[in-house]
């Protein structure tokens, strides 16, 4: 018979390897061949950004599902280094996100996320970068951080860093810009979506306080059709980042960076 010790000991969860919900009727929506390609894996938020801006824009595209731990030749071919997301357009490949995002602009199919007017457009790559360097970062800090003092710590600089986004918003919104969604909200929707998914199971991470500039921006992000299109149900998200909660060895290169002090790969 087991022991008491070893029966109260909890089965660890696992990645999921498929879209589950709206995401997947996405994914079969776009399952059939297309001369582009995303390669992507349905919890990663870095591959959500890219799968948003194609929804968006309504550019035909072909889903494909690949298991980041098990990475196939064909993903490799685009990214050596075997990290999602990846484009593949025609004979050409390219990866990284926020380069991803750009070179759906540039494509000039559907809706402009960045716009027109150049200050706009420097503006938006201005928070993009800040998203990238100061707010995900601290994410993972937050959900990795395993003592109650570096938690509390984590969770203190996650928020003032995303204050610093939210005072340079627009001041109506409901998004960045205004009444319509734009590249800033589409960088940052990923992350927003796993506050309420992730860090508020796992770290107790707060509700927005009704009626302020955040709780609205929140509300838009999660009640956003092109968003929600992409977004699995949250028992993949709960599952999918309980080794980033437990900060288990090797969970991503991500978890491997912020460990070691250093930016994300």
């Amino acid at each position: 018979m087991a022991s008491t010790d070893e029966a109260a000991k909890k089965e660890k969860k696992l990645y999921h390897t498929k879209a589950t919900g709206a995401a997947l009727a996405t994914v079969k929506k776009h399952s059939k061949d297309d001369s582009l390609k995303l390669y992507g894996s349905c919890f990663c938020p870095f591959v959500q950004r890219v799968w948003i801006s194609l929804e968006l824009k309504q550019i035909p595209y072909q889903y494909i599902e690949v298991d980041p731990y098990e990475k196939p030749e064909s993903l490799l071919k685009i990214n050596p280094r075997g990290l999602i997301p990846a484009l593949k357009h025609g004979d050409w490949g390219c990866y990284e996100s926020t380069v991803l995002m750009e070179y759906l602009e540039d494509l000039g199919q559907g809706i402009s996320l960045l716009g027109t007017d150049p200050k706009t457009k420097a503006n938006c790559r201005l928070w993009s970068d800040h998203i990238n360097r100061s707010i995900i970062p601290n994410f993972y800090k937050y959900i990795q951080a395993q003592e109650a003092d570096k938690q509390a710590e984590a969770a203190v600089e996650f928020k003032n860093q995303i204050m610093k986004l939210v005072d340079a918003a627009d001041a109506t919104g409901p998004f960045f810009l205004g009444k319509d969604i734009s590249f800033v909200d589409v960088q940052f929707a990923p992350w927003i979506l796993r506050l309420n998914r992730v860090l508020k199971p796992y770290r107790g991470w707060p509700d927005p306080e009704p009626g302020t500039r955040w709780a609205n921006w929140v509300e838009a992000i999660e009640g956003n059709e092109f968003v929600k299109a992409t977004t699995s149900t949250d028992e993949l998200y709960l599952d999918s980042y309980e080794r980033y909660a437990e900060n288990r060895p090797n969970t991503s290169q991500v978890a491997n960076a912020i460990n070691e002090g250093r930016g994300l790969p």
